[in-house]
């Protein structure tokens, strides 16, 4: 018992002993650091791996993450040039560049962070009227990242990017916003319908121009075309009329150049001569010229007679002899 006793103080020593050098070994994970104070001043800052601290001497004064973090700051009241107030809310994301800064650089850095954003909103939207606030938020979020990135240097931080999430105009503002974009909407269907009906009245003129172009091109064609055929025609009924005549001709100096051949006499001469007297007398002429070569044939006298009774007795023959 009282080697027990004896041996106790010994192993509470050791286990004293354990846990106090257990608390001075630190594994600092990955995108952390650890800032370290010796008797209250800055000492270092600790990167990612095993390390080992004194006891009592040296403590961890902050553990900071070297990640990027994201911020969301509620609606921020702000004032525009034409004296409008709407509520802003922002998004920041910043990332911790230098641990020691943003341990001793500012006493509560969101807070200050959020106090500046504030501030710096205000100072821009100021400046700008409510109609180019809505619409110039990229130039907002760059003014604010330059201004607030700037300022934060000196904490150890670096803003890499700011977003205005929601830009809340009061509801009378909002209410004339609608109805001036519904007018906008309306006078654009306006415009489009108007350029929907000039269009299509431009085509349907184009077309009926179109249509009358071919119909007076039909037109056109058609009159050549049958200007081409009577032309052709009559071409066709020329060349039929001459060839016929040239036929008549060919056929008439054929029966001559037979008759020459054939050389008739006297008394044929005389009979063919009484044919032709006979068809003179058809009863239309009012002179009949009697060649003196037929008046001695037999049967003249009655040809004469049967000829001039059924004409107009006032009609009158006159008989000429030729000499031989």
């Amino acid at each position: 018992m009282e080697v027990v006793l004896g041996i106790l103080p010994w192993i509470i020593l050791a286990l004293l002993v354990l846990i106090v050098l257990g608390s001075c070994i630190k594994i600092v994970p990955q995108s952390r650091a650890f800032v370290i104070e010796r008797l209250g001043a800055f000492r270092t800052v600790w990167g990612v791996g095993l390390k080992f601290k004194l006891p009592i001497v040296d403590r961890v004064a902050k553990n900071v993450s070297l990640k990027e973090q994201v911020v969301d700051f509620p609606p921020q009241p702000v004032i525009t040039k034409d004296n409008v107030t709407m509520q802003i809310d922002t998004v920041i994301y910043f990332q911790i560049t230098d641990p020691k800064l943003y341990t001793y650089g500012v006493e509560n850095p969101m807070s200050a962070i959020e106090n500046l954003t504030a501030t710096t909103l205000r100072n821009i939207i100021g400046d700008l009227e409510l109609d180019q606030s809505l619409t110039s938020r990229d130039h907002i979020n760059g003014q604010m990242r330059a201004i607030l990135d700037e300022a934060t240097d000196n904490w150890g931080i670096k803003v890499n990017r700011v977003e205005l999430k929601n830009i809340m105009p009061p509801r009378d503002i909002q209410e004339s916003m609608e109805k001036q974009m519904r007018a906008e909407r309306e006078r654009r269907e306006s415009i489009l319908q108007a350029e929907g009906q000039k269009q299509s009245q431009i085509l349907v003129a184009e077309g009926e121009k179109q249509s009358a172009i071919l119909r007076a091109d039909a037109a056109k064609q058609a009159a050549i075309l049958q200007a081409e055929g009577a032309k052709q025609a009559k071409i066709l009924e020329a060349e039929a009329e001459a060839e016929a005549i040239l036929k008549v001709q060919q056929a008439t100096a054929d029966a001559i150049r037979l008759i020459n051949d054939a050389a008739p006499g006297d008394g044929v001469i005389k009979i063919k001569a009484l044919e032709a007297f006979q068809a003179a007398a058809n009863g239309k002429a009012t002179k009949i010229i009697i060649p003196s070569e037929i008046q001695g044939l037999a049967g003249l006298a009655a040809a004469a007679k049967t000829v001039f009774d059924t004409e107009d007795p006032k009609a009158t023959i006159t008989k000429t002899v030729v000499k031989e």
